[in-house]
């Protein structure tokens, strides 16, 4: 058997598994959106960390569509606003990681929002990871939701720009509360949650600045009543955490009607220590090896 056969029955395989596990989500009404259905979920979820970003280049097409075969519940991407006011996917502020940007432009250190949409879409973003994605592009968020919103949820992570900008395409495309927001913000998280009630909301921790829109106080990174406190101000509906959080922490965040889902989870070993904790969904680079762990403990179940 070749390396590429086993790679896609182990694809063939995981899709199976979230199909079946699926059919465990009975109490969901048919009727909810998309994010609502997975807010009520009876199972941890599966959300690929920028893709199948172990695999192929993160926040890349590509790397979405891998993580769609894989039967992801959610896709997480990041964004940043352009000079041109468009909305493009991408983790880092500065371009040199993840793409060509140096040898394009003969220069380091060029911010996302220092360049137009269509510049930045000129750009090799796969390369950088393996040479058979050369040519791959930067996806704009409009062209990551149209692909990943056809068989999966999409998470988006805002890294920069006002909610009026994400609530704008959003609405433009239909999608409230067909996706999930999240930020590091929580006063964006705050003020997005005003201007658009309904739709869900991840707030991600330890955050970088308060829903009062005061810089978040240098306090442990654990995940404790007082971060959950402040959370709730934001409207968010899902402490997204690190690996920082217990047991006692999701039952008091489980007590409040919040769901816990951790990042960034690529250890078996680490991945069962959260599910036995009660976490309802661990971000990973590694959709497939999630799924196994899951698949794994249900066998141990008795």
């Amino acid at each position: 058997m070749t390396r590429n056969t086993a790679w896609n029955i182990l694809l063939r395989a995981c899709s199976v598994i979230s199909l079946f596990l699926g059919t465990l989500d009975m109490n969901a009404s048919e009727t909810n959106p998309p994010a609502l259905k997975l807010l009520a979920s009876q199972r941890p979820l599966v959300i690929a960390h920028r893709g199948y970003s172990q695999f192929a280049p993160e926040n890349t097409l590509p790397s979405f569509r891998l993580a769609m075969a894989a039967g992801a519940d959610m896709v997480e991407l990041d964004y940043y606003p352009t000079l041109d006011g468009k909305l493009i996917v991408i983790h880092d502020h500065y371009l040199d990681r993840t793409t060509d940007a140096k040898n394009h432009w003969a220069e380091t250190n060029i911010s996302v929002e220092a360049k137009t949409a269509a510049e930045l879409q000129s750009l090799d973003a796969g390369n950088w990871f393996d040479r058979k994605y050369a040519g791959t592009r930067i996806p704009l968020l409009a062209e990551a939701l149209d692909t990943i919103q056809a068989g999966s949820v999409t998470l988006i992570e805002r890294k920069a720009g006002a909610p009026v900008d994400c609530l704008k395409l959003l609405r433009e495309k239909g999608l409230i509360n067909q996706v999930v927001v999240q930020s590091f913000d929580w006063e964006y998280l705050r003020a997005f949650h005003e201007q658009e009630p309904q739709q869900v909301l991840g707030a991600l921790g330890p955050p970088e600045r308060l829903a009062s829109g005061e810089k978040a106080p240098n306090t442990p990174n654990e995940l404790t009543a007082a971060w959950l406190d402040e959370l709730q101000k934001t409207g968010a509906q899902v402490a997204v955490w690190s690996d920082k959080v217990s047991a006692e922490a999701v039952r008091l965040a489980h007590q409040r009607g919040l769901k816990v889902w951790v990042y960034t989870i690529n250890d078996p070993d680490l991945a069962d220590s959260l599910l036995d904790m009660g976490v309802d969904g661990l971000i990973t680079n590694n959709t497939s090896l999630i799924w196994r762990t899951i698949a794994l403990r249900s066998q141990k179940a008795p």
